[in-house]
Parts: C-alpha cells; structure tokens; sequence
C-alpha cells in the first residue's frame, strides 16, 4: 500500500504565480520550511535572506555567549557531494535546522593529521577541519528554492515546462502498469510499464536461455536449435531472431549520473539482480573514464586510479590537473601542495594550455597544444632515453623474485619479448613457442639470449636486456622498451614542438627536474589529458612516465591510495555479504545497450554484417554516458522501452549533449521517460515523470576515498538534514519521497525478489533504506579481518547519537528500526561508527619504512596484451597494445578536420567554486564569486578579432553553426558569454568553464498546475561550452569518443568566436 501523507501548502501569489524566492518577514524559518509548496520549501535559505540564529550574539559588553554548535549533540558527520571529491562533513544545527557545514576533523581528507579515531566526541567538537568554499555552501544545494517535492507529470508535449503534481501512489501505478498515460493531452500512444517490460521472470529458464543464446551469438549453436530448444520462451526476447540480445527485461535502462557507492550497489541490485535488465549505467565517461581504462590496463587490472604521494614528494608533474582545481581533490590536495612548498622546497610543473590557479602557482608552465598530450608524453621519453635518465635496475627485473632482490614493490613486462606480427606489436612470445620453456611462461634477452620467465615466480630471479630485438625461432620480436623507444625516437625535437607547441628549451628544465628525485618525483593526470579521442593512449604514455621512475609504492612516489574497508561484502570479517544474499538473483544476458564490455565478434550482428558496426563496440570500458541515450533512441543493438535517469543530465553535462533533446522529446524514440531529480533540470525538463529525490545532506551512502590519501578509509553518507520531499508510506512503511522509495515501491508492487520479507536473506526484510544501509555500515565496523571491529559505543556517545537526532521525524530516524536493520550485537559498533562520520585508520599507519603500507605490489604491463589482441568494431584494424600517438580522430579512424573556418581549439575547466550542474543554486559560492563565465582567449586572438573585455561573443562550431540549442519549440538558448582577455592562455586555444549557462534548474519559468513558478535569471548567466562541442561525423548524433577507453571528446574542438 501507498499512502501521501504529507502535502504542502501553495504560495500562489494573486496573479496566479509563485514566486519562490519571495521572503516573507516575520516567518520563522522552521515555519518556513514546513509551510512551503512543493517547489524549494526551503527557499528562504537560499535567497539569503533568512532570520539571523538569536540566542548566540556578542553582548553588549563584548562577552561571547556559549558556541551552542560546537556540541557533539549539534552535530552529525556525513559525506559531501558537491564533488566527487568527497569530503568528511561535520553539519551542525540550530534547533534541528541545518546552520553551518564544515570539515570533519577524524578524517584525513579534512584535518591534517587527523584525530585518532577513538577521540572523545566532546573534543571533536570543537575542531572544525577545512572545507571549500562549495561544501560549505551545500546548505544551499539543500535549501534550493526551486528544489521539488511531489511527484510531478507532464502536462503538455515533452519539453514543455507544463506540469502537474500527483500522488506518489499514482505515479507508482501508472509507470507499473503503463497505458495510455496521455490520453488527456490527445496522445493515443501507449506507454509501456515496469510490469510489460518484466517479461523474463523465471531464473532458471534465465540461467538456461543465457547460457545458449550466448553460443548462438558465437556462432557455436543454431539459430534453429536453439529456438526448438526454447520454444516455450521465446516470446520472453528481444528478438527471437538474434537471442543473444537478451530478454525484453532489457529495455529498462537505468542511467545514473554521480550515484556513487551505496546506492550504486542498491541500483544493479534492483536493474541486475531482482528485474534482470543488463542496462546499469554511471556517468564516467565524462568525466575522465579513460584515465582509470589506462591504470586498468597498466596495472592489469590491479587498481583503475593512483595519485602521486603528495606529503613526501619532492617534485610533481601536473598533467592537465592540479591540487587547486578539479581533481580528486582540492580540499585535501591543496594543502599538501602549499605545505610542500612552503616548508619542503616541494617544486611542481604543469601541462595545460590555460594558465589554471595550479599552472600560476608552479614552478613550471607547459603550456600544450590541445590534443598532443600523447605527443609531448613520447617527447618527454625521447629525453629520457637519449640520456638514460630512467631506473634501468628496477625496469630490468622481469619478475617477482627479481624485484624482491632489488626492494623493489613493482616490477614491468618492459623486458618481456612480445612477438612482431605484419609490424605490429601482436602478443607475449610463449616460452614453449621459442623452445626454451613452459606454455604460458614468458621469455627475455638475457645478455642476447633468450630465457624462460615466469613473471609470477617468487624464487628464481630473472632480468631482461632492456631494448632487445631480433628474431628467436624465426618469429620477429622486441622487448616493449624497445617499441617505446622507437615511438618516442620515430619523431625529431622539431617535429615534436610543432606537434606540442612545447620546444626543448621549454621542455628540458622540467625533464630534468622529473628526474632529478629519484623515487620522490611523480607524474599526475587527470581529465585534460584523457577527455579526447586518443584519451586512452595519452592517459596509458604518462603513466609510463612513472614507470620509467619506477615510483610506484615507494613513499613520495605513486600510490594506490590507503584503501577501504569493504562494506558490501566478501571479507572473512564481513557480517553480510550482499553477493550472496539476495533471495532469487537472476542471470541477466544480451549486450549492454552501449555495448560496453562486449566484443562484437561474440554477437550474431557480427556475423550478419561485419566491419563496420553500425556503432562503436568498446571492450575495455564501461558506463558510456554519452552513447546510452542516442543508442536507447536509435534502437541499436535494441530499442529501450523504459528511460530512467537518475542524478544526471545529459543533455546539458555531455559534449554535444544537447543533440539528445530532439531524442527525449519523442515518444516513439524514447517510449517511458521517468526521471529522478532534485529539481526541474535541463534533461529531466523532458521527462514524462520526475520523482523527487534527496539531496545528499539527507540520506545515505558508503562513498570511497581517493588515493591521494594514503591511509585506510572508509566514509558514510546520513542523513543530517530534515528531508524536504513528501513523506510517502510505503507498505506501511514512512518515508521521504526519494528514489529508494521508488525502488521499494516498484519491486513490492512488481514482486520483485529481493524487496520485502526475506529479501536480504532469512528472516532479514527490506522495506526502508536503513535496511540496506546499516547493513552495509556494519560491515565496516566490522571489519575486513577477524578481530578489527571498531569498540562498542558507550552509554554517553549513545546518548550523544540519540540527542543529535532528535529532530528528525520518525520517517527518518526510528531508533528501535534502525536497530533491527543489523545484529544486536553490531548496533553499538554502528553508533560508534555514525558518530564519527565513517572508519578512519591512524595517520601513522600509511608507511612502512621507505614504503607506502598499502601497497600495489604487481607487475606493470607496458605492453597490454588484451588490448593488442581486440579488434576495431568501425575498422576492424587491431588496437595498438603499447602506448602511442596517432592523434585524434573519429569513430571510423579517420584524422580529425583541419581547423579551416574554426581557428581556435576549445577547452573547458571547472572552477574551485562550482563543479557540479547544481552548484548554480549556489549563491553563496558559484554565483557571489563570479556570477557568470567568460570566453577565455590571448590579448593577441582578443585583439586580431577586436574583440573587447567584458564585449559578449559567441562560441560556433562544425556541429553547431548557429551556436546556441534550441530547448523546445519555442525557446533558444545561446552560447554567448563576455569576453576576457588574458595573457595566461596559449594563443589559438579558448576556454568557457562548464557550471553556468543554465537552461532549468530554476533559471526559466515553469508551468505547475496551471501556476506560473517564476524562475531566477541569475542561474542562465554565462554560457555552456558542451553545445558547441564536436559532434562525431559518422554517428551524427553523439560526440566524438574515444574508442577505448569510452571517454567522451571535451577537447578536440575547434570554434570560432564571433562578435554577438
């Protein structure tokens, strides 16, 4: 059963609209809240207007009053969100109102050094750590005015800005059962719902039409055996025709943006496991997906992310990141940074066509063309081999027992000889092959001799000759340093400036410098180098960089980070393991629809059309946000029925995004679009339904921790904030409007195993987040070892977490439920755990010695084998297994246009302010700071073109001739944005930073049952760069991408900038 049980009063003003940001004096601000209609209840936070906190003024004399947040009974710890940085928050209240956010002083992203962990809760009380100038603002992401909280429909054609709020119940009926949804606005269509597209719903018959529908796709059964085989189930698929696309069960689609740990495990638990959809999606693809596909291949698979040691390092290359600016992150790396060099004589470069705050702060720019991020990787190389500054001791060791010998953590595949194949690096030579060994094992040149390697072997030490090549048993072969030589030597110094823009002069001091600390000096990267279409190999040649320093592990060097407790499961101190407590998890099969992960050989579309795929196939790489939705609406490999997006917006947030609009406002093309936000945003303005969510001051998660910090970590994401969204009752359970009451609501009304009595195992239900959540939080206290379970909360801190929460409504906190979601045992361990905001190992514990503690200890794979063995799906031409540089290009391989009537190379950047699309609801930050963007070019470009400080221009492209995006029928969005000139960027480049330029999210007037909700002109200011961004010449509906690590193109374009 669904029940509504809390409604809001309107603000209609007598002209029939509602003005949100409207303050009225005299209103309290807990009155406020609660009086508020559906649109931003807390809207008085966020004009800044709201009643000052009495009680705690200065006296007239001048005395201080008792600072009343700095109680532990104030306080509750949770995790920020306005990055993915993730910071420990420490939120503090004022009469069970969210007052003020800061740094969480147990955590070492926060508070340098950290508390120890058994610091009483009185004493971190009163110790605020850092937070950035967006943390602290997030107050504001909370009480965003224009924030929704029913369930809204549309009342007009998709696109509209016309709605109308209906019952939670409603919505849950309607997107269950489906049906003429919009018979009261003309449209005859059916739409189908979760129970039409819930097609497959046995698991063996699942398990059985996997496993054959799998060699049918091979190749390796019938087409004709398997139907006589199945016949009684083939109405359950896709297309009968082709059964290795899986079951109609795939035609929900589930696309999240930033969803992150905790909620991303409840999503594939729901879309995977209970409804048996394949289609599960993040956004990291724009984000900087190719960057972790290259740590992924490098490390073979032993971690997709390593940052340099910033505490110890004496010299870092920044490359297309910094500390001071986007990156994993500003709040913990920056003071590193500025500690480093201040008290160390720490010295830093930096690789950017802009001069960023990072760039300005270094003691080295190299300012680089856009696009030869690879080239000046290999330019690097080429000096580092020329004068043998490299670790060849540590590069020579070809297995595990060699680099035991020497110290050494890490050791590479540098020496192993890989076999030459029509010129082209093919696979490892096999020992059995050259005759000197094992199948499997490996071969080197020992002193011009070929030896038998197991890379593996612990005992027998081997090393390699370095730069070998010949032949042995007749096969041509070379070692990969060889090859990689021979790349970074294939060009001269000329031609590498005229590739870079960057001369030897300029180059030379900081590759000195690079080599200059030997196990202290390291290479950073991050999005600017990775986010175009040779993303993969530039991110996969600067990480050779540090191989070639041999940093990895060492302290100072390149580290994996501390790590994390394991909160889901799969350690022997683990007390739920979620993989294996579902009650009836079904196999799901068929091809993602991005066709991620897959290789297109092992489809029958292979065999029915070869080379080229209709679309990109993209083995190596995962959650492809860009392609979901122009593949969802092409029909390609299959069409989707049901669109949900969740946390994202595409549209706006993707390069070229907005070529997805003319796709969501067609029904045919996108059948069901339900989408989950926290406002009306600039793709979800084109839902059928939006299902309010909770900010993340209002809920939970286990987000993870980056490995820029270097002892173990894990944090947690509650609830600190009363919830804005309607409370709903679900099966008779109070809860906050959000998306896990709409997967609840949907898996009870469905049936879906894994929701309700016995879905988290015997005797365990899951009818509430808490449910899932606190399961997952005992698993930390717990520990992954036996033995290492955090201390049992005492009486007092016990007391401490029942006060600091008692302003929560039972809909959120039910001391006797939350109790009951884990053991009796455990729930003393959780307190302790909660009231310090995660699990935090002792700063000393990140070292060992001359070591990191936590440690990568594997084999670097500079020649990728995988990689080397896949074919192109648009060219059928092999990927290339080492790094290289070939440039930029599209989806067939062709080379990129020359920049003919578009002379400047577009970039983009996020500010130290903002970040995120709804950091523009930010007015304490990201609009007081800087209230819209500008076009950033040279005083020369600003000058040759007459163009002014301050003038407004306009950004054009190949792709987007007229520079703006038309957002419905009626309304046009221009990218236009005031011009400033500048020295501190490379002549021919442009920079727009992303953030501003909002078409939603509160900036235009919308339609809600029958009212019009005015919107703040504030949030359109500035400019989007991403409309204009390069369309991909062969697809036409997507950006460019790069073919193996799926990152979207942010950086391969070329504008021109016009006078507006």
């Amino acid at each position: 059963m669904l029940r509504t049980t809390q409604a809001n009063e309107s603000t209609a003003s007598p002209s029939g609209s509602i003005d949100v940001s409207r303050c009225e004096p005299g209103v309290s601000r807990r009155r406020f809240l609660a009086s508020a209609a559906f649109v931003g209840g807390a809207g008085v936070l966020g004009t800044g207007c709201s009643p000052r906190l009495t009680g705690m003024e200065i006296g007239a004399d001048g005395s201080f009053p008792e600072y009343l947040l700095a109680k532990p009974e104030s306080c509750i710890y949770t995790t920020c969100l306005q990055c993915h940085v993730d910071c420990q928050v420490k939120a503090k209240h004022w009469e069970g109102v969210l007052a003020k956010l800061t740094g969480n002083p147990y955590s070492p992203q926060n508070y340098l050094p950290h508390l120890p962990y058994d610091t009483d809760l009185h004493k971190a009380a009163k110790a605020d750590g850092k937070l950035c100038a967006k943390g602290q603002a997030g107050i504001q992401t909370y009480a965003d005015p224009y924030r929704l909280r029913k369930v809204l429909k549309r009342a007009g054609p998709r696109g509209s800005n016309k709605w109308r709020t209906i019952s939670f119940e409603q919505f849950i009926d309607e997107v269950v059962i489906g049906g003429r949804l919009f018979k009261d606005l003309g449209d005859n269509r059916h739409y189908p719902g979760f129970e039409e597209v819930y097609a497959l719903r046995d698991r063996s018959v699942a398990k059985a039409l996997a496993e054959d529908a799998g060699k049918v796709g091979k190749g390796q059964m019938s087409l004709a055996e398997f139907k006589r085989t199945h016949a009684a189930h083939l109405d359950k698929l896709i297309d009968p025709d082709r059964p290795d696309l899986g079951p109609k069960n795939n035609g929900f689609v589930f696309d999240a943006g930033r969803i992150e740990h905790g909620r991303k495990e409840l999503m594939k638990w729901f879309t995977h496991d209970s409804f048996g959809s394949i289609n599960a999606f993040e956004h990291t693809t724009i984000c900087e997906q190719s960057h972790h596909i290259a740590f992924d291949e490098i490390t073979g698979g032993a971690t997709h992310h390593m940052k340099p040691d910033l505490t110890h390092c004496e010299f870092v290359l920044f490359w297309g990141t910094g500390a001071f600016t986007a990156n994993f992150g500003l709040t913990p790396m920056s003071e590193k940074v500025t500690t480093g060099k201040v008290e160390r004589g720490m010295k830093t470069a930096v690789v950017d066509p802009r001069l960023s705050n990072d760039a300005g702060k270094a003691d080295w720019w190299l300012p680089v063309k856009p696009g030869a991020d690879g080239a000046l990787a290999f330019m690097f190389m080429r000096w580092m081999f020329e004068r043998n500054r490299f670790d060849a001791r540590y590069l020579s060791n070809a297995n595990r027992a060699a680099a035991d010998a020497d110290g050494e953590p890490t050791f590479t595949n540098g020496v192993h000889l890989v076999v030459i194949e029509n010129g082209r690096a093919a696979r490892p030579l096999d020992a059995a092959q050259a005759g000197v060994g094992l199948r499997g094992q490996r071969v080197v040149m020992r002193n011009g001799a070929p030896v038998a390697c197991d890379p593996d072997d612990a005992s027998t030490a081997v090393e390699g000759d370095l730069f070998a090549e010949g032949a042995v048993n007749g096969l041509p072969v070379a070692t990969p340093l060889a090859l990689l030589r021979k790349e970074a030597f294939s060009r001269s110094w000329d031609e590498y400036e005229e590739l870079t823009g960057i001369s030897l002069a300029m180059l030379e001091p900081v590759a000195k410098e690079l080599t200059s600390h030997g196990k202290r000096s390291a290479v950073e990267l991050y999005r600017g180098p990775v986010q175009h279409t040779d993303g993969f190999y530039a991110g996969a040649a600067i990480i050779t960089l540090n191989v070639l320093l041999g940093n990895a592990d060492w302290k100072g060097g390149l580290s994996k980070g501390g790590g994390h407790w394991h909160e889901f499961g799969g350690k022997p101190g683990n007390v739920y393991n979620f993989a294996s407590m579902h009650p009836a998890k079904m196999t799901t099969f068929g091809p993602r629809i991005t066709r991620e992960k897959a290789r297109y050989e092992d489809f029958s579309y292979f065999r029915e059309e070869g080379y080229p795929a209709r679309r990109p196939w993209y083995p190596f790489t995962d959650n492809i946000y860009q392609e979901i939705i122009p593949s969802f609406a092409q029909g390609y490999p299959y069409p989707g029925q049901i669109l949900f997006l969740h946390k994202g917006t595409p549209a706006l947030s993707s390069p070229a995004g907005h070529k997805i609009i003319d796709m969501l406002r067609d029904p045919d093309r996108v059948p069901l679009f339900i989408a989950c936000d926290i406002v009306i945003g600039e793709t979800s303005m084109y839902a059928d339904y939006i299902v309010p969510d909770l900010t993340y001051l209002e809920r939970w998660g286990t987000p993870h921790v980056t490995p820029d910090v270097t002892s173990m970590t894990s944090k947690v994401r509650q609830p600190v904030a009363t919830p804005l969204t309607d409370e709903v009752v679900v099966d008779g359970e109070p809860m906050p409007i959000s998306l896990e009451a709409f997967l609840i609501a949907v898996g009870k009304k469905l049936g879906l195993p894994g929701f309700g009595a016995d879905a988290l195992g015997r005797g365990m239900r899951f009818d509430r987040a808490e449910d899932w959540f606190l399961k997952a939080v005992a698993n930390l206290a717990s520990g992954d070892k036996p033995g290492e379970a955090v201390p049992d909360a005492s009486d007092e801190e016990l007391r401490i977490f029942r006060e600091a929460r008692a302003f929560f409504p039972k809909s959120v906190f039910d001391e006797e439920k939350w109790r009951r979601a884990v053991k009796p045992e455990l729930w003393r361990k959780v307190v302790y755990l909660l009231n310090r905001g995660g699990r935090f190992s002792p700063a000393e514990s990140a070292y060992d010695g001359p070591y990191l503690k936590s440690r990568l200890g594997k084999m670097f794979h500079l020649f990728m084998e995988d990689v080397a063995a896949q074919r192109n799906s648009m060219s059928g031409e092999y990927f290339v297994g080492l790094p290289t540089y070939r440039g930029q290009f599209d989806a067939a391989g062709k080379p990129l246009d020359p920049e003919g009537a578009y002379p400047f190379a577009l970039i983009t950047h996020k500010e130290s302010f903002g970040g995120h699309s709804r950091t523009i609801s930010n007015y304490w930050s990201n609009i007081a700071l800087q209230n819209e963007n500008h076009i950033i070019m040279h005083k020369r470009d600003a000058q040759r073109l007459g163009l002014k400080a301050g003038q407004k221009a306009r950004l054009v492209s190949a792709s987007n001739r007229q520079g703006n995006v038309k957002i419905n029928d009626a309304e046009t969005v221009d990218i236009v944005a005031p011009v400033k000139p500048v020295e501190g960027i490379r002549p021919g480049v442009v920079a727009l930073s992303w953030h501003y330029g909002h078409w939603a999210y509160g900036s235009r007037d919308v339609e809600v049952d029958g009212q019009r909700v005015k919107g703040d002109p504030r949030r359109a200011a500035g400019a989007c760069p991403n409309p204009v961004m390069a369309v991909d010449p062969i697809l036409n509906d997507v950006c460019l991408t790069d073919p193996v690590g799926g990152s979207s193109s942010f950086f391969d374009t070329r504008v021109a900038v016009q006078p507006a």
